[in-house]
């Protein structure tokens, strides 16, 4: 894992751990308060045209909305991926991985189709 990301991490830790937050902060309770967070970043986009999507950011009240729930999503990713001792570069990176072959640049680019089932190793 990266150095920023590991010492986030750590800061996350000892954040908890100097409230005695540990006791809470279960994998289920922790996936529920992500689920959670995630709920409340779709709410900042839910009524917002595709255009006004992508400038969201220049709207200095909306902007600052969505920055703070990515940055609640990212702290409860970071301790549930703690608590699971989960290496979130690793995983993501073995992610990108697997979709690569899923999705070659030949047959993917420009489109927003899935993989065939066949693909993504689902049973047919």
């Amino acid at each position: 894992m990266s150095d920023r990301l590991v010492e986030f991490q750590r800061e996350v830790r000892a954040f908890t751990e100097v409230r005695d937050w540990q006791q809470f902060h279960t994998p289920k309770n922790l996936a529920m308060a992500l689920a959670g967070e995630v709920g409340e970043l779709l709410a900042e986009f839910q009524w917002l045209t595709p255009d006004e999507s992508v400038r969201v950011m220049s709207d200095p009240d909306a902007g600052a909305r969505v920055a703070a729930e990515i940055g609640d999503v990212v702290i409860y990713l970071t301790r549930l991926a703690d608590v699971l001792g989960v290496d979130l570069v690793e995983v993501a990176r073995a992610k990108l991985a697997d979709s690569d072959k899923r999705y070659p640049v030949e047959g993917s680019r420009g489109s927003a189709q899935k993989a065939p089932a066949s693909v993504r190793g689902e049973v047919v």
